[in-house]
């Protein structure tokens, strides 16, 4: 057919807005074939979509879009943060509730890293918000194993070159008091922030300073933190939260957010006043804002606890 660009987005972004996989994999998708507009199937990524258009993928029509959704998630360690494994791991993904939409995470936990991941079905926002330009700071607790140089820990700020691999600037200090860190013994806790995190560059940094990483939790991501959610604990992120910290991303894409009433999550399970934490950070909000939660806590458990 012919592939004549007209108004509206790209294919593969539009099959990644959906859910159905990633862009770079709809890309794949559609170079093999699997892929048709207004029954005829393309090769080539390089064309605009509208809502006019019937799009099939893999022989299945594309789910009609949902409205964005954005969800944090207590990662436990021992999980890898893909949909598939070829080493036929346990995946994130496999762990997260029955009712949950096919959802993407937004940058990735190393198999023993525990902490907060987002997820969303939108895979537009998911590469939004995995960009350094975005801004938001990942911020992490590292405990180490051996004797900490708080001087050249310090200089991280100034960034550092691992095995010809550049890392920019690095936040980091020791957590506690000289005799709280006496008394711990071999074992330091660090905190570290980042503006940008590539593969395990916490863990090689580390290692460049001679020290072992024996566990690695993150505990916020931008706005967000893991607060006080337990391993495996899904919660959903409010519609105005979303609107307002993520509003270039919706007012780039025209996407108009629609209010979710309370009573339209009951699906993942009810809320008590009690069992709500604190996931989101105020300094990010605007001022005049009110204090109230904005996540709820939906108590959601990992698979094999539902006995």
């Amino acid at each position: 057919m012919s592939e004549e660009k007209h108004k509206g987005e790209r294919i593969a972004k539009a099959i990644a807005r959906a859910g159905i996989c990633s862009r770079r994999d709809a890309e794949k998708l559609i170079e093999k074939g699997n892929v048709k507009v207004n029954g005829k199937q393309i090769s080539s990524a390089a064309l605009n979509i509208t809502t006019e258009d019937h799009i099939v993928v893999n022989g299945k029509p594309l789910p009609k879009l949902e409205q964005t959704r954005l969800f944090l998630y207590h990662k436990p360690p021992g999980l890898v943060t893909s949909h598939r494994d070829e080493k036929g791991r346990s995946t994130v993904f496999d762990e997260l509730p029955d009712h949950m939409p096919r959802v993407v995470s937004i940058g990735r936990l190393d198999l023993n890293t525990e902490g907060l991941l987002l997820l969303t079905n939108d895979g537009g926002l998911s590469r939004h918000l995995e960009l350094p330009d975005t801004g938001w700071k990942r911020k992490y607790r590292v405990r180490v194993n051996g004797k900490v140089n708080e001087r050249r820990l310090l200089s991280l700020k100034n960034g550092i070159t691992v095995e010809g691999v550049r890392y920019k600037s690095i936040d980091a200090k020791l957590e506690g008091q000289p005799e709280d860190r006496e008394e711990a013994g071999a074992n330091s806790w660090i905190s570290i922030t980042l503006l940008e995190g590539k593969n395990r560059e916490i863990r090689r940094v580390m290692e460049a300073l001679g020290l072992k990483v024996t566990r690695l939790i993150r505990t916020d991501y931008g706005p967000f933190s893991l607060g006080k959610m337990q391993r495996g604990a899904v919660s959903e992120v409010k519609t105005d939260v979303m609107s307002k910290q993520i509003s270039q991303y919706f007012k780039d894409k025209n996407i108009v957010l629609k209010r979710t009433e309370p009573e339209n999550n009951t699906r993942f399970g009810s809320t008590n006043n009690s069992e709500k934490t604190n996931n989101y950070k105020k300094p990010y909000a605007k001022s005049g804002d009110s204090n109230k939660n904005t996540q709820k806590n939906t108590g959601f458990s990992k698979k094999r606890d539902k006995k």
